[in-house]
């Protein structure tokens, strides 16, 4: 089993074993307490999840703030912790999201007994409790479990290696593109959480294969130590402190070379020019009474989806960026809609898909429907809402 998560906490007397035992207490959990030691294990779903308390001998978990990402906050309550706890599960599997998730949910049963913060020890994250609920309790987000790194290799143009951290704990090898600038990186982050996403879920692409990326691109994956062999420019000494092994992305003809792989990619940053958020705004805000009447009176078996797209603000790396992000609406309120956002903010995990937020209806900038899955085109959707009109 393999040391995946610690949870630092400043209560230095651990919880109860009975008071855990009940907190585990369902017909699909069996909580086993460890003889000896303080420590249990918890069996679910066909997977197995440890939790030992570490010696005090070890000390605290150590989290530089040059490799680990989270919170000020986060860090210094790490600093201050008494007590730690181990958590180890067995990676990998048919389905290898399973044991993560049963390792996080026991880490949120133990947290609220024990406060603390969670360190990912594999993807180098720091975790505060509202955190693991949201991870816990909304869509999937692989950003939750791998950190990016980018590092520059050599001189030029294009001298950045950009690389995972955190896929270990799927068991699966982390992944990484040469060459890139610093232009390519938020396209390269797009790309590489899809793959880690499809390698999380066991559905990634067979080696040396041809793969078509959900923008068209082709591109190859291959191990790292036959990657790196054709590798020019760059010194031995480069992947020093990286020696574990990757999953290389190369193109076709196994090169460095994959501007072109991520040149859609760049298109989802691309801002979208202002008078056309406008322009899309009053036509929005136009059909908007006929659309939030019909959704209104939208039959329980109906098969439609009413979405609108309002603007969020995210904050990577302490800037302001406006995201337009779209909600499948679920409820009305007094001047605002309250919806589920179907796709989450791009730059950061601040407004997370799947998350509940309301909107004013002010705010709304565009609008859609959808019929069994299938957008309505423009026609379509202003013939069903004209139908909502006064005569």
């Amino acid at each position: 089993m393999k040391e995946v998560y610690v949870l630092a906490t400043e209560q230095s007397v651990p919880p109860a074993l009975d008071a855990l035992r009940a907190a585990f207490a369902t017909d699909e959990v069996e909580f086993v307490p460890h003889e000896g030691d303080w420590g249990f294990t918890v069996r679910a779903d066909g997977s197995e999840v440890k939790v030992v308390l570490k010696p005090l001998s070890d000390g605290r978990p150590r989290v530089p703030q040059e490799l680990f990402s989270g919170s000020p906050e986060a860090f210094a309550r790490v600093e201050k912790s008494q007590a730690c706890y181990a958590f180890l599960l067995e990676p990998g599997g048919a389905q290898p999201t399973l044991p993560v998730f049963e390792a996080l949910w026991t880490v949120r049963t133990l947290m609220e007994q024990a406060p603390g913060v969670l360190v990912d020890l594999t993807a180098f994250k720091l975790h505060e409790p509202e955190d693991v609920v949201e991870i816990t309790e909304l869509d999937f987000d692989i950003r939750d479990h791998v950190h990016l790194h980018a590092i520059e290799l050599a001189e030029g143009d294009t001298p950045l290696w950009v690389h995972s951290h955190g896929m270990e704990k799927f068991g699966a090898r982390d992944v990484e593109i040469f060459h890139l600038g610093e232009g390519d990186l938020l396209a390269a982050e797009s790309f590489l959480h899809e793959l880690c996403t499809d390698l999380a879920f066991a559905q990634g692409p067979a080696l040396r294969s041809e793969v078509a990326t959900s923008e068209g691109q082709s591109f190859t994956l291959v191990p790292s130590e036959e990657a790196r062999a054709n590798l020019l420019g760059v010194p031995l000494d480069a992947f020093d402190g990286h020696e574990g092994l990757f999953l290389t992305v190369v193109s076709l003809l196994g090169r460095h070379n994959t501007a072109e792989l991520l040149s859609t990619y760049r298109e989802r940053f691309a801002k979208e020019p202002a008078e056309q958020t406008q322009a899309m705004h009053e036509e929005a805000q136009a059909l908007l009474p006929a659309f939030l009447a019909r959704f209104q009176r939208k039959g329980l078996m109906e098969p439609l989806t009413f979405l609108v797209r309002a603007p969020f603000e995210t904050h990577p790396e302490g800037e302001v960026v406006v995201e337009n992000l779209w909600l499948e609406a679920v409820a009305r309120d007094e001047g605002s809609v309250v919806g589920r956002l179907v796709d989450g903010a791009v730059h950061t995990t601040e407004w997370r898909k799947g998350a509940h937020v309301e909107v004013e209806e002010k705010q709304i900038n565009a609008l859609a429907i959808a019929r069994e899955g299938r957008a309505l085109n423009e026609s379509e959707l202003r013939a069903l809402l004209n139908a909502e009109r006064p005569m």
